[in-house]
């Protein structure tokens, strides 16, 4: 190699390793994220914990190196061995390798961190997840940690002494309320077993449990202490337990040997004492042993924590909501609840209930929700066919309706013409004869050639047919406003009998044709609510037909009530020619008359069958009856409604 190429050789080496240089600057001066996990029994919980956080954490922007470390603690017999192990940690990350925050995930962290000395707790702000707000200081001399009986701390009480913990989530475990639910659900407990196991929640738990337990005398109190215990002797003690005792289960994953179980250990233990009472404050065996209990809700804390870090990481507010307290609920098992009848209405935390059987449709939501869009579809299609179907159906049909339409209204305009022919003959016959003999009889009075006898004659007559002539303009009158609805009745309590005698009398003494009245009633007298006025026009109506087709005959009218169906029944019997039986139901029309040569106008049925539907009665022609006509119609005791 010539000197020329040797010296552009060391020149790009140089570059080189100065770029590298740089660059190797940049990443070790990066601060980081260091996760410090207790690596305890619940390691999933904390590795979803770790997942969730930096998945949030890249997606809301964060930039910052996450790094994890584990004390790998197993056991509370190990707890000599956690403060060197927090100790070596912080060591390796000082200088510029020390990271900008501190996450501590898991009891056993969080309770070193808070026994070290201060001089080994760096300056850095700290994050807690997955921790008790009770706690307890490690030991620190050589003491029996087997027997060791620490003092229960409340970490709100001493936060002043770590300025360095900002945010974080904190289990808030109820034993007091546990100990009241225990007392709601058996008043009679008066002996009280905590069963805990040979770790650091057991431990911390069961000497909060000492501590509530100086508030409460009338129980007496067995610790079951997995330090002390292997599974074995636990099930043998539990076997043999006084009446009338409950048990709290604290935690359960090691024995004091140091063997990890898996939760359905637990099994063996419910065994041994099945009738045993079982609640827990931490949801442990919740579902098969324990009846249920006041417990942390335990919701995902990796999604919040990121949050926390980028805010405090980048003095922004995206979070920052400080330490949080987990909020409790009861817990209750559903198959439990149910065999042992446990009213859980008047409890003072919100209710979820485990193991419910899922009903059918929770069971098949899914398939349940596509067989409905499948028929959703069918149905949508079919209806869309039918649509097109109907819309053609249609327009034949409204051809089809034009047509017969066209063809009513020619009818109706003929049949309208007919009856205006009709009226129009009736009225100038009927109006012309009275008239032709008010003119008539006038005229031949005036002319002052009769004596004073036929002059008395002739005003008779002219009296008689002015009368005829304002009945007809009455009658006419009536029907009008009856079938337009523009005649009201004036209802008042009016007594039958009485009403039926005077309208007897008046027609007695109008007519002098020889025919014998009769009035027939069960009682002397009955109220009615009707218009006593039109009641007395239908009764005339009917008694003077009558008359008009009777000579020399009897006639009676005839009243009952029928207090059952709460109608009162009038009937007009006469022995005169009667009705034929094909024009029974004729006669009610109007202007249909059975002898045309007959005084009248036609109208007088139709009045009577109007008034009486309107008063909320019926009208008809007795069929049985033969040796004359018989008209009967029923009037209603009280008010009713119109027909």
């Amino acid at each position: 190699m010539s000197a020329k190429a040797r010296y552009i050789f060391y020149v790009i080496f140089f570059l080189f390793v100065c770029v590298k240089a740089y660059s190797n600057r940049i990443d070790y001066t990066k601060r980081s994220i260091l996760i410090i996990s207790s690596y305890n029994p619940s390691s999933r919980l904390a590795s979803n914990t770790i997942s969730d956080f930096i998945e949030e954490y890249h997606i809301i922007g964060g930039s910052n190196d996450i790094i994890i470390e584990n004390m790998n603690c197993k056991s509370f017999s190990d707890v000599m061995e956690w403060e060197s192990k927090l100790g070596t940690i912080f060591s390796k990350y000082t200088g510029r390798k020390a990271p900008q925050l501190i996450i501590l995930m898991g009891q056993e962290a969080w309770a070193t961190y808070l026994s070290v000395d201060d001089s080994i707790r760096p300056d850095i702000p700290v994050l807690c997840s997955l921790v008790s707000r009770n706690f307890i200081y490690l030991p620190h001399d050589s003491v029996d940690v087997q027997h060791w009986k620490p003092e229960s701390m409340d970490f709100l009480e001493h936060k002043d002494k770590y300025p360095n913990v900002v945010s974080g989530y904190m289990y808030n475990y109820e034993l007091e309320a546990n100990i009241d639910l225990i007392k709601k659900v058996y008043p009679a407990t008066s002996n009280l077993l905590f069963l805990s196991d040979n770790t650091y929640g057991g431990v911390s738990l069961q000497a909060m449990m000492r501590k509530v337990m100086k508030n409460h005398s009338e129980l007496d109190i067995t610790y079951l202490d997995g330090r002390e215990h292997t599974i074995y002797t636990l099930i043998d003690e539990m076997s043999h337990v006084p009446d009338n005792s409950a048990l709290m289960v604290g935690t359960w994953r090691i024995d004091k040997t140091d063997g990890y179980f898996m939760p359905n250990a637990t099994y063996l233990m419910m065994e041994a004492s099945p009738s045993l009472p079982a609640f827990t404050p931490t949801s442990v065996a919740l579902g098969h042993w324990t009846i249920g209990g006041v417990t942390p809700d335990y919701p995902a804390q990796g999604k919040g924590l990121a949050k926390e870090a980028y805010g405090i990481i980048n003095s922004d507010s995206l979070s920052q909501a400080g330490l949080q307290l987990i909020d409790n609920r009861i817990m209750l098992d559903y198959n439990k609840i149910q065999r042992l009848n446990i009213d859980f209405n008047n409890l003072d935390y919100p209710v979820k209930i485990v193991n419910k059987p899922q009903s059918f449709y929770e069971q098949y939501f899914h398939q349940i929700w596509l067989i409905i869009m499948i028929m959703v579809s069918l149905i949508l299609a079919l209806l869309l066919l039918m649509f097109y179907y109907v819309r053609m159906r249609k327009l034949y049909d409204k051809l089809a309706k034009s047509e017969v339409e066209l063809k009513e209204a020619k009818n109706a305009a003929e049949e309208s013409n007919r009856l205006k022919s009709a009226f129009l003959a009736n009225m100038s016959h009927e109006i012309r004869t009275p008239l032709n003999a008010i003119v008539g009889f006038t005229d031949v009075i005036s002319s002052g050639e009769v004596s004073q006898e036929v002059i008395s004659e002739y005003n008779d007559i002219i009296k008689s047919n002015s009368d005829l002539l304002l009945r007809l303009i009455n009658d006419i009158l009536d029907m009008s406003r009856l079938e337009s609805g523009k005649l009201t009745l004036d209802k008042v309590e009016c007594d039958a009998i009485d009403l039926c005698r005077q309208t007897l009398a008046t027609v007695d003494l109008a007519h002098k044709n020889g025919n014998k009245l009769n009035f027939i009633s069960e009682t002397d007298s009955f109220k009615l609510h009707t218009d006593p006025q039109r009641l007395q026009q239908v009764i005339i109506n009917l008694l003077s037909n009558a008359s008009k087709f009777t000579r020399e005959g009897t006639i009676t009218l005839s009243v009952h009530s029928d207090a059952k169906n709460n109608f009162a029944h009038f009937s007009v019997t006469d022995t005169g020619c009667g009705i034929p039986a094909e024009k029974q139901k004729q006669v009610f029309e109007r202007f249909e008359k059975l002898n045309e040569y007959a005084q009248g106008t036609g109208l007088g049925l139709a009045i009577c069958k109007l008034i009486v539907m309107k008063a909320g009665g019926n009208i008809w022609i007795d069929p049985e009856y033969t040796q004359g006509a018989r008209f009967i119609f029923t009037i209603p005791f009280s008010e009713k409604t119109e027909e």
